[in-house]
This record gives C-alpha cells, structure tokens and sequence, in this order.
C-alpha cells in the first residue's frame, strides 16, 4: 500500500509535539515537510521545538520550514498559561542539533504541491492558519491540488478554551481560518472537544506513557504546564490532548465516533464572540455544507492508539 503523502504545519507546543512524534511512527504515512508558525510560542521557538521533538522520536527526519511570524491581522499573543513560556513545559529545551532548512514554508508548500499529482498530498493543521491562508492567496492554483486540509480547531460543537465560544487556534488568526473555509478545498475540522472527557488521559495512562519510553517521558513532561493548569479546570491530573486527538483522526479513522458536514463561518465580528466558528447543524442558513466535522473520538481506540505510538 502506498504510503499517504503528509504536510504538518505546526506552532509547536506541547500538545503539538506528542502528535509529531506519533506521526513520525506512524508507518503508513510519508511525512514530506514541517512548516512552522506563530502560535503557541513565537514562530523561531516553534523551529527549535518542531526539530527537537524530530530528534527525539529519531525516526526519519523530514525538512522544517520557517513560517510566518505574525497573525494576518491581530498581534500574536502565545500561550504560555498552557504550554510554559518555551511551549515545552519550560523543561530545559534550549537546543538541538538539527537545523531548519533553506527557504520560507509557504513557497515550499506550493512548490511541493506544484511538483506532485494533483489530490495526492494532505495537509495537517495543528496551529493557527496563517501559513495556509498565505499560501491560498499567494498560490491558489498549487493549494487547489490539495486532497484536504485536515484542522486543529474550533470548538466543535462545545465551549471554547480562550473565550467562551472561541478556541485558541482559530482565534489567534480568524480572518486566516475565514479564507481557508471559503477557499474550496476539502476542509476537515477536528473540534477541541473531540479530547475532552472520557477522551482525556487520565493519571494512570499519563504514568503508563511516561514509563513506556525516553519519548514517552518527554512527551508527558513536555506537558507538565498544561497538567498544573488542569488541576484548576478540572480538579485533576490530567490532559486534554488536542494535537494528538487531531492526529489519531486523521490517521486512525477507526477511532473516531461523532462526525458530519456542515456549513461553517468564522465570526469576525470583533465582539464577544470573535473567533468563534459558527457551525450550522440545523441547517438553518440553507448554505452548502462546506466542512468534515469530527466532535467525538472512541475514547478506548483513541487512547490505545496514542499510548502505542509512544513506546
């Protein structure tokens, strides 16, 4: 069987490394490039953690991009509440021995896109969008050769993680999602709820994948800000883990449970709800559905297939 062609932009933080470490060991899946952007940290920082994480899992190592450093619109305001000031945890991720490669991300995603067959590679979303929506405006013809673009984001069809109805990927660039929705490719959106609930790691399965392997331990610890944060959420240890929740849809389908199409809009609005994505489930707008959403995973397969790719 041939193996899926994959593009992973990324604003790496915590989440986002435990989900690049298990795409690189996922078998049926050629990795062509990383493309990083501002997000949870500053874009340079989301290099450093993109090649670090590369390092560690020691797999194969594809080629990391430098991408846009700011929002299209708003400033870049990071998430160092959830991820630690360096995205990692703060655990002492200062180095690493690989190095970024020549050029700008978004000019390297349309020339891969330009030099392969049309709807034979995928893109994986799992920060904010800037890099996408620069690309579809600077390269539509190449970005209309996507199969899909597969998204970290919204709330799917539950509350928000930075307003009350906004999640942080969308809403640190909304006027980007607001042109990747309307652009015409295939759009899957994994919500910020399909890794709530049963669906979270909870205290036995965090130590289960911390005592499974180097990576395992790195992936936990990585996230040991988040772990702090969720004591005063949800009264416990444990991890919401978006990133990795994003990732086993897109490449373990097995395990998701609730999904369907839908209309959706990205408010721009710049009030209270700015940020949010409007998901038409009644189908009151009587719009052309133009989203795959996925709000619910097996939480069972989902977990099964998360602590196996860490070991």
């Amino acid at each position: 069987m041939a193996k899926r062609k994959v593009i992973i932009d990324t604003d790496c933080g915590s989440d986002d490394a435990m989900a690049i470490a298990m795409a690189l060991k996922e078998e049926n899946v050629e990795i062509l490039l990383f493309s990083c952007v501002a997000g949870n940290v500053e874009m340079g920082r989301a290099l450093i953690n993109t090649l670090a994480t590369l390092e560690m899992t020691d797999t194969y190592y594809p080629p990391v991009y430098r991408g846009c450093e700011s929002p299209l619109v708003q400033e870049w305001i990071g998430a160092k509440e959830t991820h630690g000031e360096d995205g990692m945890g703060d655990i002492g991720l200062s180095r690493t021995s690989l190095k970024a490669a020549e050029g700008r991300a978004v000019e390297k995603i349309a020339e891969v896109l330009r030099d392969s067959e049309e709807n034979s590679i995928e893109i994986l979303t799992l920060g904010p969008l800037t890099n996408i929506a620069m690309a579809m405006r600077l390269y539509p013809e190449e970005m209309k050769r996507v199969k899909s673009i597969t998204i970290m984001g919204s709330a799917g069809l539950g509350y928000g993680n930075v307003t009350v109805s906004a999640e942080y990927n969308i809403y640190q660039d909304p006027e980007a999602a607001d042109i990747v929705f309307r652009f015409g490719v295939p759009v899957i959106l994994v919500g910020w709820d399909a890794c709530l609930e049963e669906a979270m790691l909870e205290e036995e399965e965090i130590e289960e994948i911390r005592r499974s392997s180097d990576l395992g331990r790195f992936c936990i610890d990585s996230n040991r800000v988040l772990m702090s944060l969720n004591r005063e959420r949800f009264g416990r240890d444990c991890l919401d883990m978006a990133d990795p929740a994003v990732e086993a849809a897109f490449l373990y389908p097995e395990c998701i449970e609730k999904e369907g199409d839908f209309y959706a809009e990205v408010d721009l609005s710049h009030g209270p709800s700015y940020g949010n994505v409007l998901i038409d489930v009644p189908h009151f707008t009587g719009m052309k559905e133009n989203i795959h959403l996925i709000w619910k995973l097996k939480p069972d397969l989902f977990k099964r297939y998360l602590i196996q790719k860490l070991r």
